[in-house]
């Protein structure tokens, strides 16, 4: 019952985080540093990514039909546009699917501790503020997906390559990128969420695939549960987002960010010296 509750606490920090940009699996590395679920590491470390999969059920049911190029109640003109606007969520994907594949390990056993997580948070945090700073005043040059072009793809699939670090945020590092070569907020928000579909399916089957499978019926409806309580909490937290950014810019996560990250770093180098 206990694992259960953690695991609910851990859903919603899921759902919450992962579509706003201050890092979701950041915080599920806090946060289970905190809570100390009564499972395995591999299991934790599996959890960690596959609960995602909750977060992107809650982008297909949101944008089911903006996303389906098969409706019949879209005309020929917007069913091919829907296939194009799949083909750029591709495209965006190359770089991080590539070096996913190759360094998904490296880069966990490098990064996957709460000091580089912290890092992480304030140099994107303070890449918030300085990117929204510089654009402050001026009007975006690209308002919809379907402007984006082929070079603006590969740098915004960069940005999202580098997320693969824990403490980025992958919403976060694809947004900063959208924003510097002159994205509106809602384009690169909706453009992100998009993204993140095949990115986080691909990194989940990865996770599964280097578990085994081998789940116990207690590790299965935990995963499950999970899963849910994240879906739910995605659903505000794309719509509140959504929102939020019309009127707003990104500088109250930048600074959120920093501010995490510091009270990390501290008590990191506090449990070093006294620990």
């Amino acid at each position: 019952m206990l694992d259960a509750l953690k695991v609910i606490i851990l859903g919603i920090v899921e759902g919450i985080t992962e579509w706003l940009p201050v890092s979701s699996t950041g915080h599920l590395i806090l946060v289970g540093d905190l809570l100390k679920p009564g499972l395995s590491d591999a299991f934790m470390e599996m959890f960690n990514v596959v609960i995602q999969l909750g977060a992107i059920m809650a982008v297909v049911v949101i944008y089911f039909h903006k996303l389906n190029p098969f409706s019949p109640k879209k005309t020929q003109k917007q069913k091919l546009l829907t296939w194009q606007m799949w083909i750029k969520v591709v495209i965006a994907s190359v770089p991080a699917g590539v070096i996913g594949v190759l360094f998904n390990d490296i880069l966990d056993e490098i990064f996957y501790k709460p000091f580089p997580v912290a890092i992480m948070l304030i140099l994107y945090g303070i890449l918030f503020i300085i990117v929204e700073n510089r654009n402050e005043g001026r009007r975006a040059n690209v308002r919809r997906i379907s402007e984006f072009t082929v070079p603006m793809l590969l740098w915004i699939g960069v940005f999202q390559m580098l997320a693969l670090i824990p403490g980025t945020s992958r919403s976060g590092a694809t947004i900063v990128g959208a924003l510097i070569i002159g994205v509106s907020r809602e384009a690169a928000a909706e453009f992100t969420f998009f993204l993140a579909i095949p990115a986080m399916c691909g990194a989940s089957l990865l996770k599964l695939v280097k578990f085994g499978f081998k789940f116990t019926g207690t590790e299965l409806g935990l995963l499950l549960l999970g899963c849910i309580v994240s879906f739910g909490l995605s659903i505000i937290a794309i719509k509140f987002l959504m929102r939020y950014i019309k009127e707003h810019d990104f500088k109250v996560f930048g600074y959120y960010r920093i501010v995490l990250g510091t009270i990390i770093v501290i008590t990191t180098l506090i449990q070093l010296i006294f620990g």
